[in-house]
């Protein structure tokens, strides 16, 4: 009978999946990254070393604080903005996992400022509202990345306790209670701008009320739709 693997180890290469999982569904490219909590040290979280997402193994993992720095010196590079994934940790202790990208389909939204709304019912799974965060606002003109924790932390105050949060001109973060949610969340994000945007060209956008957006969010975030999604997207990686 196999071993069963350690919180830390099955952490690590959920990790591993979501990278290429979320660069396999045309969610990240050549940039933006995933991370996940650490499941026994909650003052901790796990993230890969800088590296493009579909390349990502688990001897790329890394852990770092909640200031996005590891205990002691390493030999790797970092992505410069894992402050935003400390930032949420720090603020959200219910977020387990984070992902930053900048979805082609969700540049247009940021762009322009057209707010992101659930269209259809997998959609719902954004929640009724994905707040912006404009850098402009408090730091003036930059090269746009989320680089220092006192912008990280105002893109954390700005998402507030919603799950997902549009970054003017930039991008998105997708949150979630555990790595399939956040997975799940940033897959559909994606699929619902698109969605949306087709939509509006036709005719006029009828979203989904507050009620439905409960219900089929509900739904599709129980175990069951997670476990088949989580497992077809990684049959679409060969695994």
């Amino acid at each position: 009978m196999p071993d069963t693997p350690s919180a830390l180890a099955q952490t690590i290469q959920d990790i591993v999946d979501a990278n290429r999982i979320l660069a396999n569904e045309d969610v990240l490219d050549g940039f933006g990254h995933v991370s996940a909590r650490h499941p026994e040290r909650p003052d901790r979280f796990l993230i890969s070393r800088s590296r493009s997402p579909a390349l990502v193994t688990a001897a790329d993992i890394v852990e770092l604080d909640l200031d996005g720095e590891p205990e002691a010196p390493l030999s790797v590079g970092l992505y410069v903005e894992r402050v935003i994934h400390a930032a949420f940790y720090k603020a959200r202790p219910d977020v387990m996992a984070v992902s930053h990208h900048h979805a082609a389909s969700v540049m247009p939204f940021c762009q322009t400022g057209v707010p992101v709304v659930p269209v259809f019912h997998i959609g719902a799974v954004i929640g009724a509202q994905v707040p912006f965060w404009d850098s402009r606002d408090e730091f003036g003109d930059t090269n746009l990345l989320v680089e220092n924790m006192a912008q990280a932390d105002s893109l954390a105050r700005a998402c507030g306790p919603h799950w997902s949060v549009l970054l003017r001109r930039h991008g998105a973060c997708n949150l979630g209670r555990s790595v399939k949610e956040m997975v799940f969340r940033s897959v559909h994000l994606k699929q619902n701008a698109e969605l949306q945007f087709q939509s509006a060209m036709l005719s006029e956008v009828s979203p989904l009320t507050a009620k439905e957006i409960e219900l089929a969010a509900t739904l599709n975030l129980g175990p069951l739709v997670q476990t088949r999604l989580w497992d077809f997207w990684k049959a679409r990686l060969g695994h």
